[in-house]
């Protein structure tokens, strides 16, 4: 199989993202007068957008719609504050977009960031680098592990799903790949850990990003 593109999860693949998350959530639930989280515990609060994560964050009985909704919220305005405090790309993520590019292998973000924040933060930390597509979570389309906008980039692309190799570090993005019939390749340097990235459909998992080239290198892009 000769890959042509690859599509990456952004938070917990590119980018080291959890202290900004954290915080964050943390200062809209001190606002509250709610308990807080460990950094760490975030790693299984984030994933699926900032409306699960506000439901996740809040205490069993504080999840009315309506006060997810608003924290929700309040998590957009005070993460628009410090997203870039201490987010920055992993070790070896540099490297690795070097070597894709001059490989010539088409490049995505696919996150269930909001969209308007993952344009913004690609742009500011991941700017040196073309991406053919960037999108984050979108009215209208639903979110990861839903395949349809890894489909949609497929298509913008021009390129078959089955000539993609999809990179993320959680179960949501392998059932994204898997249902967009892509190859899943699940990154052990992320939030969460091979177990889950196994049983929910990888097909190989990779410890440092620069270990991509190794699958990608009996392959050929635009050819």
């Amino acid at each position: 199989m000769k890959y042509k593109a690859i599509i990456f999860d952004l938070d917990g693949t590119l980018l080291y993202t959890l202290e900004d998350l954290a915080n964050s959530m943390n200062n809209v639930l001190k606002s509250q007068g709610l308990p807080v989280h460990e950094i760490e515990e975030y790693k299984y609060l984030v994933g699926k957008g900032m409306y699960n994560l506000a439901q996740k964050a809040l205490p069993p009985e504080k999840r009315e719609e309506s006060f997810i909704k608003y924290c929700q919220q309040l998590m957009q305005e005070e993460y628009g504050k410090r997203w870039a405090d201490t987010t920055q790309p992993y070790d070896g993520i540099p490297e690795l977009l070097d070597k894709l590019t001059a490989l010539r292998y088409k490049l995505a973000v696919l996150s269930n960031k909001p969209h308007e924040f993952t344009i913004q933060i690609v742009e500011k930390l991941l700017g040196r680098w073309k991406f053919d597509a960037v999108f984050g979570e979108r009215e209208g389309i639903p979110r990861k592990p839903d395949p349809t906008a890894a489909l949609e980039i497929a298509k913008l692309l021009n390129i078959a799903p089955e000539k993609f190799v999809y990179v993320g570090d959680s179960g949501v993005d392998m059932k994204t790949a898997k249902s967009a019939g892509m190859y899943a390749v699940g990154a052990l340097w992320g939030f969460r850990e091979a177990d889950e990235l196994l049983e929910n459909g990888a097909d190989v998992l990779i410890e440092k990003p620069l270990e991509l080239l190794e699958i990608l290198k009996d392959t050929s892009c635009g050819e």
